[in-house]
């Protein structure tokens, strides 16, 4: 898959972040950097934090302190629109004007840059067709988004935020209520748009997916950054016991060896 975004790409780095909402903090002093070209994955519990994390580093939600960077410039500093032009998020359950087509859905990936001295152009048209293409969604261009399957959509919303044509690309839970195929695919496509040149950071609850498909893994409990790196090096037993309270075997997948999780049963639960 080719990209007019090459290895010029800017990542992504997190410092210091605190974030969350009046009387409850939920991000605490996070570091993160995650390199042009790379794919991390954020895991942990549900309310620890990690879907505020995205939508902070997607100028969506603002911080309490600290900074993201992309390109080496505090999105919190550019104007919306600008930072619409290195950062996108697809969010867990993103909505869609009714009977919106595909072709439709995508087009609203190329709003950052419309403007008053800049209307569609042939770039924008460009930037929809690859986006098309790389998620293999170019047949159903003329269909209704509504009427496609769960993994149709996700692809088709995985090509709009694409034809935005950030650098930094973030991803919620973006395999959620897929059947095992179709979420193949689409961390397949994950690693396709990575190798293109763009930085990825995507929150993922499958633990054995995070660990096939990440670069980094990032695991989070409490707000808190609590082991960050490649997954073979950070999971083990005490990792899962202390993030999610389990007890749980880690073994080798077949083939590529990256670590599987197998929780242990619970002390005095049916076998």
């Amino acid at each position: 898959m080719t990209d007019p975004l090459t290895a010029t790409a800017p990542g992504l780095e997190v410092r210091s972040l605190h974030a969350g909402y009046p009387g409850r903090p939920v991000v605490r002093d996070v570091d993160l950097t995650v390199p042009t070209g790379q794919v991390a994955v954020v895991v942990g519990p549900n309310g620890c934090g990690k879907s505020t994390l995205l939508r902070t580093a997607a100028r969506l939600h603002r911080p309490e302190s600290g900074t993201v960077l992309a390109g080496g410039e505090d999105i919190w500093k550019l104007g919306q629109r600008q930072a619409a032009h290195r950062v996108a998020l697809l969010p867990q359950s993103p909505r869609a004007p009714e009977a919106v087509t595909v072709a439709g859905l995508v087009r609203y990936g190329r709003h950052p840059h419309q403007g008053l001295l800049r209307q569609w152009s042939r770039a924008d048209e460009d930037a929809v067709r690859e986006a098309l293409a790389a998620t293999g969604t170019t047949e159903l261009a003329a269909e209704r988004l509504d009427r496609l399957s769960g993994g149709q959509r996700q692809r088709c919303w995985l090509a709009m935020v694409l034809a935005q044509h950030t650098p930094v690309i973030l991803l919620d839970e973006p395999t959620s209520a897929l059947d095992p195929g179709h979420a193949v695919d689409v961390l397949e496509l994950v690693r396709e748009v990575a190798a293109a040149g763009r930085t990825v950071v995507m929150v993922q609850h499958d633990l054995a997916a995070a660990a096939r498909y990440a670069d980094t893994l990032v695991a989070m409990k409490d707000g808190r950054v609590v082991a960050q790196g490649a997954p073979r090096d950070i999971v083990d037993e005490a990792l899962i016991k202390e993030v999610y309270g389990l007890e749980a075997d880690i073994l080798p997948a077949p083939g590529d060896g990256s670590p599987v999780v197998v929780p242990r049963a619970r002390s005095g639960a049916a076998v």
